[in-house]
């Protein structure tokens, strides 16, 4: 039964495929081609808020994005059921597009989480800088496969590629952004996205980088309510979170009674050890905390997608915000988090400035990388793409991987033919 929320505009690819009668719509298709890539493997090796490897349970980047995509394909199935004055069997929010985007949404992070994209942001400063989503953008248009001599993109269709991108201002219309942004070659995609809707809103930095289409809105809440929820598993289970330090912060940071009773409940469920249960039953009620509403926009015209609008409540949204706050405060700001952040910065920092000189600045004699990425690298004769090209290597890097590479080119006593195979 064709689905007729989307359209012809919706399922254009980038470029005109030669798949044809495919079993599968358009929109598994995407999805199928982020599960079976190595960049959705490669996730499994990066962090999440602990390093990959330190213990079992600890998430990583690959299973938040699996939680992720669960969690967006409910909210899918529960708008669809809750809001019959909208959506029907043969008109609806499409759960496959939305599980796609939510996969794919941290494919552009690099090693070392939060902490190695702010490194290597400024570090790429003078060549267009660098940012998680906008690498996203890179991966799936321009380098998900190798193909001979070259890398090549997934082609992907315009609803999924509009789902991924939470940000679409770009680098130039800010002064040395720390993050939220696209890098400048990228509005030929936002062109491809809006069609010539683009025009007429472009140089407005705050709606480009807060309009949305309704399954990027989705996966948005759905990342939200994942890390804010399992990252306090998470610290909880691995001794950085407890009942002392959770009713200190409860005196110093909450303002209200609300604030309270949310600690309260934590620390509760803590002492009766059911908080891994009760933190569960938490993102059941934020999916069902979600609504629909009705909106006009200047795309209506080309596709539903962004006519409608999601809504939360804001006793939920506060709740989120305790959590992530919480998380930030006694995991983020710690001074373990902060010397293993500092090590990798310091270990990306020095990577990155050998590779500048050998590669970016003037091409040197030596081959510091790969063949592959060294080849395509001395091809280029313009400074930002060979620099582009060093931040996609080490972005690219599992945190084990990028250890490797740090050892391999600094530490006189680590030496293995193998380690760049």
């Amino acid at each position: 039964m064709k689905n007729k929320f989307y359209n012809a505009f919706d399922i254009k690819r980038l470029k005109e495929s030669e798949r044809s009668n495919d079993y599968r719509t358009p929109f598994q298709i995407d999805r199928d081609r982020i599960i079976h890539s190595s960049e959705f493997r490669r996730l499994q090796g990066k962090t999440q808020v602990f390093l990959p490897g330190e213990y079992d349970f600890y998430r990583t980047r690959l299973t938040h994005s699996i939680e992720v995509a669960q969690i967006g394909r409910s909210i899918c199935n529960y708008l669809c059921k809750s809001h019959k004055e909208f959506f029907n069997d043969e008109f609806h929010i499409d759960a496959d597009l939305v599980e796609a985007i939510c996969l794919a949404h941290d494919l552009g992070h690099p090693p070392f989480g939060h902490a190695g994209e702010r490194i290597l942001n400024k570090l790429m400063l003078d060549y267009g800088g660098f940012e998680g989503n906008a690498q996203t953008l890179r991966l799936v248009t321009e380098i998900f496969y190798r193909d001979g001599n070259r890398y090549r993109g997934m082609n992907p269709t315009r609803a999924f590629l509009d789902g991924v991108l939470k940000y679409k201002a770009l680098f130039n219309q800010f002064d040395k952004p720390e993050n939220h942004f696209l890098y400048d070659e990228q509005s030929v995609y936002i062109d491809f996205i809006w069609g010539n809707g683009y025009e007429s809103v472009k140089n407005d930095t705050e709606l480009l980088n807060n309009f949305r289409s309704i399954e990027c809105q989705i996966m948005d809440w759905a990342d939200d309510t994942a890390y804010a929820v399992n990252d306090l598993v998470d610290s909880i289970s691995g001794g950085f979170i407890n009942i002392a330090k959770l009713s200190k912060w409860k005196q110093n940071n909450c303002k209200t009674g609300q604030e309270e009773e949310i600690v309260d409940s934590i620390i509760d469920w803590i002492k009766e050890d059911n908080y891994k249960q009760k933190f569960g039953a938490q993102i059941g009620e934020f999916i069902a905390a979600c609504s629909i509403e009705e909106r006009n926009t200047f795309l209506d015209e080309l596709t539903n997608r962004y006519a409608f609008e999601l809504i939360v409540p804001d006793e939920i949204k506060k709740r989120v915000e305790i959590y992530k706050k919480i998380s930030v405060d006694l995991v983020f700001r710690s001074p373990t988090l902060h010397q293993i952040e500092f090590k990798g910065n310091s270990m990306i920092e020095k990577v990155f400035k050998l590779l500048e000189e050998n590669y970016i600045v003037e091409t040197g004699a030596s081959k510091l990388l790969p063949d592959f990425n060294d080849r395509i690298i001395r091809s280029e004769s313009e400074k930002n793409r060979r620099a582009r090209l060093v931040c996609d290597y080490i972005a690219g890097a599992t945190d084990s991987y990028a250890m490797r590479i740090y050892r391999r080119l600094f530490d006189p006593d680590y030496s293995s033919l193998t380690d760049l195979v």
